[in-house]
């Protein structure tokens, strides 16, 4: 297992490497006649998707006539297999791992085209094989259009003000918070609000926990299998969330105090007071943009950067997930031309840069990333790790959001959160 992780996680940060294994990305070549005219239909449930919206006109310089549009559905868990049922059906639609081999999303998985190379031709090549999901027979349902992980942002001006360094190791970030709590700042590694929502605790103790099942087979089947048994594996894990909370790294009442964990949140960590903000990539991908929204970034602007979380002495780690992904709809109409914008779409070029104007890191294996995630290129190749290669389902991973959550906010002791592994929903 840990042979094949390491041969993953090399070809993931060998960027020079796979980049001249690849080769250059061809120039897009239409397979049809440029002046066919159709519509597209792309669903999914952000609730705008620029980004998107300028691969369409891209794609457009290639085919002027089809239209394209981005649609948001709400409550897309539970209605998107309607949607699919219904009678206009959606060309293209978000999918996520986790919809595989779920009961609730058998008639969503049926409508997903196979989008391998050998069925349509598509170059899958560019994408880092570790986020390429195949179902049991080898089909690719769906395809990575971002990746995600999991870190600390990192306000730099505060850094070089104080002489510190970012902390690599975990000594090292208990004694980071000691000293900046000296120095007056009173929440050193502000976080999500966990008065609704378990991200905060679950951002330090996913990796972790997933790092302590990868290199054994027999305990990541027992933690899918929710075997009681296996809720000792997040001893670590659990350790690291309290020691975080019991240290004053997080000040959880000044946390509970933000009331929205995207928007405000980031506005938070820019008034510029806040050394370091616990979040995912999925957070990170909203800064850019409220950079102009905050008066306080605009008065007093710094550099910032994401980093891994180090919650052992030899570092953090990278978990290397898709965050997003697209699948097609074999049942919907002008399927040929949405397998040539799907074509079109992934392709080093697009993806880097729909994954720039997005602010998530790209799936490609250039991984020419946001400067502000340049800190993980530095993780070695034996801390970067893929769930979705190794076989994490989801109730494993909702095992230890939760027990995390009890366990920080002090509801629970690691023995009874331990004890309590594989009944958490």
């Amino acid at each position: 297992m840990m042979k094949k992780l390491f041969c993953i996680a090399s070809s993931i940060l060998m960027i020079t490497s796979l980049a001249s294994c690849s080769g250059e990305d061809e120039t897009f070549k239409p397979a049809f006649d440029v002046q066919t005219s159709c519509n597209i239909k792309v669903i999914g449930d952000y609730g705008n998707f620029e980004a998107l919206e300028s691969e369409f006109d891209r794609f457009n310089e290639y085919y002027p006539n089809v239209q394209l549009e981005y649609t948001k559905i709400d409550d897309y868990k539970n209605t998107l297999a309607t949607v699919l049922e219904g009678n206009d059906k959606p060309n293209i639609f978000f999918s996520y791992t986790w919809m595989m081999g779920d009961d609730k999303y058998d008639s969503v998985v049926a409508h997903m085209e196979n989008i391998s190379e050998s069925v349509l031709k598509n170059n899958l090549n560019y994408i880092r094989p570790s986020l390429i999901n195949k179902d049991k027979d080898g089909n690719v349902l769906m395809v990575p259009v971002f990746s995600r992980t999991y870190g600390t942002l990192v306000n730099e001006k505060i850094f070089k003000k104080e002489g510190l360094s970012v902390p690599k190791k975990w000594s090292e970030l208990l004694s980071t918070c000691a000293t900046l709590k000296e120095k007056g700042y009173s929440n050193p590694m502000m976080g999500y609000s966990l008065k609704n929502s378990s991200s905060l605790m679950n951002t330090i103790a996913y990796p972790q926990f997933i790092a302590e099942l990868a290199d054994n087979p027999e305990a990541l089947k027992k933690a899918n299998d929710l075997d009681p048994s296996a809720g000792e594996y997040m001893r670590s894990a659990l350790t690291s969330v309290k020691s975080i909370i019991d240290n004053g790294c997080v000040d959880l009442n000044q946390c509970d105090q933000i009331l929205d964990n995207y928007n405000l949140v980031i506005l938070r960590f820019f008034e510029g007071d806040v050394p370091m903000m616990i979040c995912a990539g999925d957070t990170v991908s909203g800064t850019k943009k409220r950079e102009s929204q905050s008066e306080a970034f605009i008065n007093s602007p710094f550099d910032y950067s994401f980093h891994p979380i180090p919650v052992t002495e030899q570092g953090g780690y990278f978990i290397d997930s898709p965050s997003v992904e697209f699948s097609v709809n074999k049942n919907c109409e002008n399927l040929e031309m949405t397998n040539e914008f799907m074509r079109f779409l992934l392709s080093d070029k697009e993806l880097n840069e729909m994954a720039r104007s997005k602010g998530l890191v790209t799936p490609t294996k250039q991984m020419s990333v946001e400067s502000v995630y340049s800190p993980f290129m530095d993780v070695p190749s034996e801390r970067v790790i893929s769930p979705e290669v190794i076989g994490v389902k989801d109730s494993l991973a909702t095992q230890i959001r939760i027990a995390s959550f009890e366990v920080g906010r002090g509801n629970m002791s690691i023995d009874e959160a331990i004890s309590k592994y594989g009944t958490f929903k």
